[in-house]
Protein backbone atom coordinates (compact mmCIF):
# COMPACT_ATOMS: atom_id res chain seq x y z
CA UNK A 1 0.00 0.00 0.00
CA UNK A 2 1.34 3.41 -0.90
CA UNK A 3 2.27 5.77 1.90
CA UNK A 4 -0.46 8.32 1.10
CA UNK A 5 -3.24 5.74 1.09
CA UNK A 6 -1.93 4.29 4.37
CA UNK A 7 -1.99 7.73 5.99
CA UNK A 8 -5.50 8.36 4.66
CA UNK A 9 -6.74 4.98 5.90
CA UNK A 10 -5.33 5.67 9.36
CA UNK A 11 -7.04 9.06 9.45
CA UNK A 12 -10.39 7.54 8.44
CA UNK A 13 -10.13 4.86 11.14
CA UNK A 14 -9.09 7.41 13.76
CA UNK A 15 -12.05 9.68 12.97
CA UNK A 16 -14.53 6.80 12.78
CA UNK A 17 -13.32 5.24 16.06
CA UNK A 18 -13.87 8.53 17.88
CA UNK A 19 -17.31 8.91 16.29
CA UNK A 20 -18.48 5.44 17.25
CA UNK A 21 -17.37 6.05 20.84
CA UNK A 22 -19.35 9.32 20.99
CA UNK A 23 -22.36 8.16 18.95
CA UNK A 24 -24.46 6.64 21.79
CA UNK A 25 -26.60 4.76 19.28
CA UNK A 26 -27.14 7.68 16.91
CA UNK A 27 -26.78 7.06 13.17
CA UNK A 28 -23.90 8.70 11.35
CA UNK A 29 -24.02 11.15 8.47
CA UNK A 30 -21.15 10.01 6.28
CA UNK A 31 -19.75 12.29 3.57
CA UNK A 32 -17.63 11.40 0.57
CA UNK A 33 -16.21 14.04 -1.73
CA UNK A 34 -14.71 13.25 -5.12
CA UNK A 35 -13.30 15.56 -7.73
CA UNK A 36 -16.60 15.72 -9.62
CA UNK A 37 -19.36 14.93 -7.09
CA UNK A 38 -20.33 14.82 -3.43
CA UNK A 39 -22.21 12.04 -1.66
CA UNK A 40 -23.89 11.79 1.75
CA UNK A 41 -25.63 8.95 3.53
CA UNK A 42 -27.14 8.33 6.94
CA UNK A 43 -25.96 4.95 8.25
CA UNK A 44 -27.22 2.97 11.25
CA UNK A 45 -24.10 1.12 12.41
CA UNK A 46 -26.00 -0.98 14.96
CA UNK A 47 -28.04 -2.68 12.22
CA UNK A 48 -25.54 -2.14 9.42
CA UNK A 49 -27.99 -0.46 7.04
CA UNK A 50 -28.12 2.80 5.13
CA UNK A 51 -31.23 4.72 6.14
CA UNK A 52 -31.10 7.34 3.37
CA UNK A 53 -28.67 8.82 0.90
CA UNK A 54 -28.26 11.71 -1.52
CA UNK A 55 -25.64 12.69 -4.07
CA UNK A 56 -24.97 15.20 -6.79
CA UNK A 57 -25.30 12.35 -9.30
CA UNK A 58 -29.08 12.14 -8.93
CA UNK A 59 -30.97 12.89 -12.11
CA UNK A 60 -33.11 15.74 -10.75
CA UNK A 61 -30.08 17.43 -9.18
CA UNK A 62 -27.92 17.11 -12.28
CA UNK A 63 -30.52 19.07 -14.23
CA UNK A 64 -30.45 21.98 -11.76
CA UNK A 65 -26.75 22.08 -10.84
CA UNK A 66 -24.02 23.44 -13.05
CA UNK A 67 -21.53 20.95 -11.59
CA UNK A 68 -21.43 18.51 -8.71
CA UNK A 69 -18.07 19.76 -7.51
CA UNK A 70 -18.87 23.11 -5.91
CA UNK A 71 -20.30 24.51 -2.68
CA UNK A 72 -23.75 25.06 -4.22
CA UNK A 73 -24.00 21.35 -5.03
CA UNK A 74 -22.86 20.44 -1.51
CA UNK A 75 -25.55 22.67 0.01
CA UNK A 76 -28.22 21.10 -2.18
CA UNK A 77 -27.13 17.57 -1.29
CA UNK A 78 -27.01 18.49 2.42
CA UNK A 79 -30.56 19.81 2.38
CA UNK A 80 -31.79 16.79 0.44
CA UNK A 81 -30.22 14.22 2.77
CA UNK A 82 -31.60 16.11 5.78
CA UNK A 83 -35.12 16.09 4.32
CA UNK A 84 -34.90 12.36 3.65
CA UNK A 85 -33.54 11.61 7.12
CA UNK A 86 -36.24 13.66 8.86
CA UNK A 87 -38.86 11.87 6.74
CA UNK A 88 -37.46 8.56 8.07
CA UNK A 89 -37.68 9.87 11.65
CA UNK A 90 -33.99 10.57 12.19
CA UNK A 91 -33.28 13.93 13.86
CA UNK A 92 -29.95 13.39 15.64
CA UNK A 93 -26.84 12.09 13.91
CA UNK A 94 -23.07 12.21 14.30
CA UNK A 95 -21.13 13.79 11.45
CA UNK A 96 -18.53 11.55 9.79
CA UNK A 97 -16.22 13.61 7.61
CA UNK A 98 -14.03 10.59 6.87
CA UNK A 99 -10.56 11.62 5.73
CA UNK A 100 -11.72 15.05 4.58
CA UNK A 101 -11.09 18.28 6.45
CA UNK A 102 -14.11 20.16 7.78
CA UNK A 103 -13.71 22.90 5.20
CA UNK A 104 -15.22 23.97 1.88
CA UNK A 105 -17.70 21.53 0.39
CA UNK A 106 -17.78 19.25 3.44
CA UNK A 107 -18.52 22.20 5.73
CA UNK A 108 -21.20 23.52 3.34
CA UNK A 109 -22.92 20.13 3.28
CA UNK A 110 -22.87 19.94 7.10
CA UNK A 111 -24.31 23.42 7.54
CA UNK A 112 -27.06 22.73 4.98
CA UNK A 113 -27.95 19.49 6.78
CA UNK A 114 -28.24 21.43 10.03
CA UNK A 115 -30.53 23.95 8.32
CA UNK A 116 -32.57 21.02 6.98
CA UNK A 117 -33.35 19.78 10.48
CA UNK A 118 -30.55 17.43 11.50
CA UNK A 119 -28.83 17.93 14.85
CA UNK A 120 -25.14 17.18 15.36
Amino acid sequence: MAKNSLVTARRVHRVRRALKAAANGRPRLSVHRSGLHIYAQVIDDAQGVTLCAASSLEKDLRATLKTGANIAAAKTVGKLVAERAVAKGVKQVVFDRGAFLYHGRVKALAEAAREGGLEF
